[in-house]
């Protein structure tokens, strides 16, 4: 059924439907609930005015409630189904359960419930649905797009896109498939409004998205809202409102702690200090487990939350939070936006985010329905470190981005990104990121299948890329200027979302002083040093060739056969751990020296064998359910390198000393060295090393010898390809299994 095309109608009666509104707003947050001025702007713009706004407002000043009471008020009068473009599933589950306070009926499409996808949309299909909220993903696939979101782009009665910063690449959380909504906008039937929101926006973001969403101007910043408005019903610029972004329940404070162990045995002695229930942020998922496992350990009920952690437990850890089951959730970056608990007593910080405005967001889930939240930060010196290497997951240079395009261009069929792989040397996920954004200019498109090229022209910004890590640049300074000033820590992170209206706040730690000291406790500083200190994590061989290796000449595919592989690996840490992540990372820099293997890492490395001799699956362990035990290793081999030789020379043949095993010699290079440096994704780095690794006539003759399994040592395991191909031609030349043994892994 077509919907009737909405229009502005100045003759409504305006009070009565403020009346309306304040009666759906008790329905969702309670009889004492009151509608504020300028979220009674916002709703006024969308029901009466059906015009496209734009609302950077703090975290729980409201945004959802303005956007459910106009969905309400819509609906009432005949509008179609509400359309919400949220980012993260916990942002979507809460969700649903606001609107259903007020008799919203809500659904959700997104990957975790693809199951229910066909039962969904025939729910809109047939008008049952208020509310139906979109993953931004949905948006660029090739079936809702084409099928799916033309009839939503015309049935629907007001489009919210949460989160809005997201479509800006100056934001702190770009994400190309958010640019696919200028589609879904220019479709939408004339009239129907718009509500863009977010809590992080500074006014260059501002003016971003204000372009990227098509609402024309972006207003000021001063006062409490700023409005640049359709003084007559044919005007169409947009509202703009921008509020003040202080949170006066948050008290902001920074402790500057030596080490990583200070600063778990901070957490071990004072978490239970901190007022109720909150998040322990960390930049990494290693340090997130890391963290988790040792508070467990100290006694505290704790669950770790990352980008990695499966569907289900997420539900679980986000339900007992809100409960107040657990003290805190040690979290990435993957519990941000959206997640709702009023009652959050703290956030804590170990490890500085890269940038102030991301750090305010992520502060902002703590105080929203107390009088006094906790938010302290705990830098690292690792910190920076961290921050290069997401940095370098930024566009790809023209040239990358050209041979993209080429390839696809080549052939007449789709083709998938693992194909893509093949042909160019970009890892996936940063692949990826970068298709989208081709599809959004027109470049390419994806289809099923795949991708394929439109011959469309395309030009390079690269004035706007550097621009845009110049920006990054900036905003990891000023993070570094917040940990150092001596001046009011909120009215800084205020002036950086430019708010206009920033002054010193009377609550952070420089304001009104310290509240919390850096003393630990000697007991918990030994337990958080042996726990960081103690060595050796897992990491699994590769079962399966790249997709496409044919097409670069290499004969191999599929399934890497049993007796080719290498076995379950140890090495000492992982570069992102917070323990020996900060060891590994600066001897295994690419400018530091090559030599000797420290002692205390050759001992550390030994103990991490002994582990494994003794676990599980080791040669000294347990017995297998067959009553089988693996073979000790006969021998030891290394591996040629080209950056650090005298390292791994010295690991191998100080391994080979402690345990007695003869040192059988060295996996080669054809030419002597590396053909060149590391390629980017799997296909590339194995075509890399096909053909040109190989086994001396010396180690062949050893390995025949000898007879039996053995360690193979090195320094680093990035994306697993050397240890595998190195691997398949020891287990060709005669070992009967593979054990690797080396001092890092990239993840």
């Amino acid at each position: 059924m077509d919907q009737p095309t909405p229009h502005p109608d100045q003759a409504v009666d305006r009070a009565a439907v403020r009346v309306r509104a304040e009666a759906v707003l008790r329905e969702l947050a309670g009889p004492s609930a009151v509608l504020r001025e300028d979220q009674w702007l916002a709703i006024e713009a969308l029901v009466i005015d059906h015009r496209r706004a734009l609302v950077v407002q703090r975290t729980g000043w409201g945004k959802s409630a303005v956007y459910f009471i106009a969905t309400a008020l819509l609906r009432a009068r005949g509008a179609g189904p509400t359309v919400i473009v949220s980012p993260l599933l916990a942002l979507m589950r809460n969700q649903v359960d606001s609107a259903a306070r007020a008799g919203i009926h809500a659904r959700t499409i997104n990957s975790a419930n693809p199951e229910e996808w066909d039962e969904i949309q025939a729910e809109v299909a047939a008008g049952a649905v208020d509310v139906l909220l979109v993953s931004p993903e949905r948006l660029n696939n090739p079936d809702f797009r084409d099928q799916v979101l033309p009839k939503l782009a015309a049935s629907t009665g007001l489009l919210v896109v949460d989160e809005a910063h997201c479509i800006s690449d100056w934001g702190h959380d770009f994400r190309p498939d958010y640019r696919r909504l200028r589609t879904m906008l220019a479709e939408l039937s004339p009239g129907v409004p718009v509500l863009a929101t977010t809590a992080t926006a500074n006014a260059r973001v501002t003016a971003d998205v204000a372009e990227q969403l098509g609402t024309g101007g972006t207003g000021g910043t001063g006062g409490g809202t700023e409005t640049t408005g359709r003084p007559s019903a044919g005007d169409e610029r947009a509202l703009v409102l921008r509020g003040p972004l202080d949170r006066e329940s948050l008290s902001l404070g920074v402790l500057a702690l030596p080490d990583p162990a200070h600063r778990l045995a901070w957490l071990a002695d004072h978490l239970a200090e901190l007022p109720g229930s909150g998040i322990i942020y960390t930049l990494t998922v290693a340090a997130a487990d890391e963290v988790t496992a040792f508070l467990r350990q100290r006694g505290y009920p704790v669950a770790s939350y990352s980008g990695r952690t499966e569907d289900a437990e997420r539900r679980s850890a986000e339900a007992d939070l809100l409960a107040n089951r657990v003290k805190a959730l040690v979290a990435t970056s993957a519990l941000g936006m959206g997640f709702d608990k009023p009652d959050l007593g703290f956030v804590v910080h170990l490890g500085s985010p890269s940038s102030p405005i991301a750090y305010y967001q992520q502060v902002g889930r703590a105080g929203r329905g107390v009088a006094r939240a906790e938010v302290l930060l705990l830098p690292g010196r690792e910190d920076e470190a961290i921050w290069r290497y997401f940095a370098s997951l930024g566009f790809p240079a023209e040239e990358q981005v050209r041979r993209t395009i080429g390839a696809l261009a080549e052939v007449d069929r789709p083709l998938s990104t693992a194909a893509l792989e093949a042909r160019v040397d970009l890892r996936r996920a940063r692949l990826e990121t970068m298709l989208k954004v081709l599809d959004v200019d027109g470049a390419v498109r994806r289809v099923r299948g795949g991708w394929t090229a439109t011959g469309n022209a395309w030009t390079y910004d690269a004035a706007r890329y550097a621009k845009v890590a110049e920006s990054r640049e900036a905003e990891q300074r000023a993070m570094r200027e917040y940990a150092a000033t001596t001046g009011c820590r909120m009215e800084f992170l205020r002036r950086q979302l430019d708010d206009e209206e920033a002054v010193p706040c009377g609550r952070c730690d420089n304001c009104a002083g310290a509240r919390h000291t850096a003393e630990v406790s000697a007991e918990a500083l030994d337990a958080a040093r042996a726990a960081l200190g103690r060595p050796g994590v897992t990491f699994e061989p590769r079962r399966l060739w790249p997709t496409g290796m044919d097409a670069l000449g290499v004969a191999l595919k599929g399934r890497i056969p049993a007796g080719e592989q290498a076995e379950t690996g140890r090495a000492l840490g992982r570069l992102s751990d917070i323990g020996w992540g900060n060891r590994l990372r600066t001897m295994l820099a690419e400018h530091a020296p090559d030599g000797p293997a420290p002692t205390e890492v050759v001992d550390a490395l030994v103990s991490v064998l002994a582990d494994w001799a003794r676990g599980p699956g080791g040669w000294a362990g347990p017995e297998g359910s067959d009553g089988s035990r693996p073979a000790r290793p006969v021998g030891v081999v290394t591996m040629a390198s080209g950056t650090r030789p005298v390292l791994v020379e010295s690991l191998g043949a100080q391994i080979a000393a402690i345990g007695r095993l003869p040192l059988l010699g060295r996996i080669e290079y054809a030419a002597g060295r590396p053909p060149h440096g590391p390629r980017s994704n799997s296909a590339q780095r194995l075509h890399s090393l096909a053909g040109t690794l190989l086994v001396p006539d010396e180690l062949r003759s050893a390995l025949a010898a000898a007879s039996g399994p053995v360690l193979l040592v090195d320094d680093l395991v990035d994306s697993g390809w050397t240890v595998t191909v190195a691997a398949r031609l020891l287990r060709k030349a005669g070992a009967s299994a593979v054990l690797p043994l080396v001092l890092a892994v990239q993840a």
